[in-house]
């Protein structure tokens, strides 16, 4: 990454009730059902008690999800950090942002957030993606903030009818003395 990129600013945020038709549709859309662990559509029922059961804390859930906000107050998309594992202090981190928001740089802001989060909140020692074989804008992404890709998972996703690959993408942070 070169350090004159200008990114979006960006805000990292608790999930609210008002939240519910955006997580709605980004759960549903079969777009990014590939990209996932989750190939099946999800209610408003079930997103609501999810919305309302989830703790917001990391240590109690063993996962968290956060709302990407723009400058302008704008919900552009969803960060998660799920399977938790605080005895190894690693998790597996997942990004999605809304279709009419892509390619205006808030994933970039977003992963570099949530790797400063990881590293100063958490005091993670690492943090991991799934990343289809396939999927070259996730993967030059993770890539350009040091993600190293450590091995192929042959049949790893499933979008519901066609089986895709993955890679396994690993994010060392550096501790200090």
């Amino acid at each position: 990454m070169s350090n004159n990129e200008q990114l979006p600013v960006i805000r990292l945020r608790a999930m609210e009730p008002e939240d519910l038709d955006l997580l709605y549709l980004i759960e549903n859309d079969r777009e990014v059902w590939n990209v996932g662990v989750t190939n099946v559509p999800y209610s408003r029922y079930v997103l609501r008690s999810y919305i309302a059961e989830s703790s917001g804390d990391i240590y109690t859930d063993r996962q968290v999800r956060l709302m990407v906000e723009n400058e302008e107050g704008e919900t552009v998309g969803i960060v998660d950090l799920l399977h938790f594992d605080p005895s190894n202090e690693r998790a597996e981190v997942g990004i999605v942002i809304c279709n009419h928001q892509r390619q205006k740089g808030y994933a970039s802001a977003t992963l570099k957030e949530v790797l400063n989060y990881a590293h100063t909140n958490l005091h993670l020692h690492q943090l991991y993606a799934y990343v289809a074989t396939d999927n070259e804008r996730s993967l030059r992404l993770f890539g350009k903030y040091g993600f190293e890709s450590f091995g192929v998972l042959r049949d790893w996703l499933f979008d519901g009818s066609t089986y895709h690959d993955a890679v396994i993408m690993q994010f060392f942070f550096k501790k200090t003395p």
